[in-house]
């Protein structure tokens, strides 16, 4: 291919992936599958890297994360990002709207907003394209963060038209991201971020974009910095305006025409905010006119055309009754908070992870503590701080012990890790939790095989690992408590049935470390079977979209273990499938099919295809099969015993079709 040829096609596919991501992280209505994208992208970097002379700073390939730099240079904001004023109840905001009037009269309105907990930013875009991004800073003086805010998929590198243009929004991390961030650390023996802001404004301030890259950020615009000659006379034309060119706004805004208006909209988001996939702490209330703004004017720190309204965090007291130590799957050893049951945020607590012995000192938390309790992030029970005043002098510290609380192997702290470690590779601990791994659903999905069931076969020594769940008979099975005729023939029978999954449910249940579910189906779906995946070299490995350095050196660490080679023998003797059955991904030329950019719930019991089949069979013809019914769902599929979902897509006036109409069209 010549350099004329490469720049055509350079030109193609980075214009169908901004499509495709455009279509994917802003307007949350993809038309391609992952692994389409994955190989579109694949091909660009192909391309760039022989013809080094075409990259450019608007490659989509850039999401990837640059060079890591040495500092970040300082950035001076011309139009200062001032902070807002705020407002805790509803005597607060009729205080504003009176200061509003006085000055501007009786004909204004206001546009209210989601208050998005994360950071601050600016981005400077010239002739559309994205040249800076930097921190709020102390308003005047931020911070540089550009190559890490490259790697915000919904952040647009180039603008649907070429104007020069600075505008303010917040980098946010959603609760999915924080969870899944937080649970790597954990098992890293790593100290957690505290809540969605701190890893957020952590991912940002990092000096190698690549881990930025690795966090799956986001952001929403909400405002332009100037509006010079672009026509925008209010707020709500200036959201609309970034709509335009490309950017993500938040959708949740309302414009009020007065002051009850704006405190009936406050009060409808106290209530619904936990069904957000994202963290806010408040919603923001502008003057909606840019000319009243003008007359309003600013003071020294905050605008007084705008107000915060600040939601109150919840938090409650309770008793701490106990430590109780888990270990992990791999050797992290837990401390967990056992607390008096108590009602946060909308549902009872009765756990609260401690995280590490560090942070129990630095808290000074003892047995017997009245403590303080909330959500981090109204998603994790944590433990705010304990009432030292209340104590009764009964109260015992804890003191975490020096060998696992399972095999009395000595525990470890390993350099860079603030967790202790179980280092033994037999501790049973570890390998009832990796038991427990393999069967769970996202693995090989053994109906009836629960937690509790595998902790009572591994009790009973009738397994020791993954491979003697497939040497399980009804006699052994029907020895245990609990354990009636029929529930062991549906156990023997799911046993059975899990033995032809396609390879990447084996590959996720085997809990290689650092590989998830989506990158064993990317693993699966480039080698195809077990055995060339264990021949891979790790460069091999390395050459795949997705799979970092530490993951490459994982799976290949574990390919050489003697354990694991037997290991998967067995699995092999026993008739456990070692191959990718599933759909590869769709190509462009497919991707007319009914399904293409539809979003799908599927929802009761379907009777010739499990869930995950038609789960699957949906994506590989472009579909997106979401969790719940929304405005934006297309198409439910009723099963037999359909519940609330059903309802709700009636009442959306969503189309519903049944097992039969669907597989109609999957025969098509």
């Amino acid at each position: 291919m010549d350099l004329n040829a490469a720049q055509q096609k350079v030109n193609e596919l980075r214009d169908l992936l901004n499509q495709y991501g455009h279509e994917y992280y802003v307007l949350d209505k993809p038309t391609v599958p992952d692994a389409e994208y994955d190989r579109l992208m694949r091909e660009l970097m192909d391309l760039e890297e022989k013809f080094p002379e075409l990259k450019s700073a608007d490659s989509p390939t850039v999401r990837i994360g640059g060079t890591v730099l040495d500092m970040f240079e300082k950035v001076v904001h011309e139009i200062p990002l001032l902070s807002l004023g705020n407002a805790f109840n509803e005597q607060d905001l009729r205080d504003f709207d009176r200061r509003i009037r006085q000055v501007v009269g009786e004909d204004y309105s206001y546009v209210c907003e989601l208050k998005i907990d994360g950071l601050a930013v600016s981005l400077r875009y010239e002739n559309g394209l994205f040249v800076q991004g930097s921190t709020r800073g102390d308003g005047t003086i931020g911070e540089d963060i550009t190559s890490n805010l490259r790697t915000i998929k919904s952040l647009p590198l180039r603008l649907r038209e070429n104007v020069s243009i600075e505008v303010r929004g917040e980098a946010f991390m959603p609760k999915r991201s924080f969870e899944a961030l937080n649970k790597v650390k954990e098992e890293r023996g790593e100290e957690p971020f505290a809540n969605p802001r701190n890893a957020a404004a952590g991912s940002l301030r990092q000096l190698d974009p690549k881990i930025a890259a690795t966090r799956n950020l986001d952001v929403f615009l909400y405002g332009i910095g100037d509006v010079g000659e672009s026509g925008v006379v209010s707020h709500s034309e200036g959201l609309d305006y970034l709509d335009h060119l490309g950017f993500k706004t938040n959708k949740e805004r309302r414009k009020c025409a007065n002051v009850d208006a704006v405190i009936e909209f406050v009060n409808s988001w106290v209530e619904r905010r936990p069904n957000l996939p994202y963290e806010i702490d408040g919603i923001v209330i502008k003057v909606d006119s840019l000319a009243q703004q003008s007359d309003l004017g600013t003071t020294a720190k905050s605008p007084r055309w705008a107000i915060a309204f600040k939601f109150p965090a919840e938090e409650v007291v309770t008793t701490l009754l106990a430590i109780e130590l888990n270990v992990g799957r791999t050797g992290v050893v837990t401390p967990t908070a056992v607390l008096a049951p108590v009602k946060v945020a909308g549902s009872t607590v009765q756990r609260a992870s401690l995280h590490n012995e560090d942070l129990i000192r630095e808290k000074d938390i003892k047995i017997g503590d009245k403590v303080v309790v909330k959500k981090a992030g109204d998603i994790i029970p944590e433990v705010v701080n304990v009432i030292a005043e209340q104590r009764t002098g009964e109260e015992v510290d804890f003191q975490m012990p020096t060998h696992c609380p399972e095999c009395e192997s000595e525990l470890v702290r390993l350099e860079g890790e603030v967790a202790l470690r179980c280092i033994n590779p037999k501790c049973p601990a570890q390998i009832r939790e990796g038991l427990i791994h393999f069967v769970s659903r996202d693995a090989m999905n053994i109906e009836g095989l629960g937690e509790k069931v595998i902790s009572q076969l591994f009790s009973e020594k009738l397994i020791k690992d993954v491979a003697d769940i497939y040497k399980l008979t009804s006699e052994q099975l029907l020895g245990l408590e609990r354990m009636g005729e029929k529930s062991v023939s549906n156990l023997i029978t799911a046993i059975e049935a899990s033995k032809s999954n396609s390879l990447e449910k084996l590959l996720f249940g085997l809990g290689i470390r650092h590989v998830g579910a989506k990158a064993a189906k990317t693993l699966a779906q480039v080698f195809g079977t077990m055995d060339k995946l264990a021949e891979a070299t790790e460069d091999e490995l390395k050459s795949i979209n997705e799979i970092g350095d530490k993951m490459a050196d994982s799976i290949a660490a574990f390919f050489t273990k003697e354990e694991a080679q037997e290991l998967l023998k067995e699995l092999v003797i026993a008739g456990v499938n070692m191959e990718y059955k599933g759909p590869m991904p769709i190509s462009v030329e497919q991707s007319d099919s009914f399904f293409a950019g539809k979003t799908v719930v599927l929802t009761g019991k379907l009777e010739r295809l499990t869930r995950g089949e038609a789960k699957d069979r949906i994506e590989s013809l472009g579909g997106n099969v979401a969790g719940s019914v929304s405005k934006k769902t297309d198409l439910v599929i009723a099963g037999e015993d359909a519940g609330s979902k059903l309802t709700k897509a009636e009442q959306l006036g969503i189309e519903v079709w049944d097992e039969d109409k669907l597989l109609e069209e999957l025969e098509k």
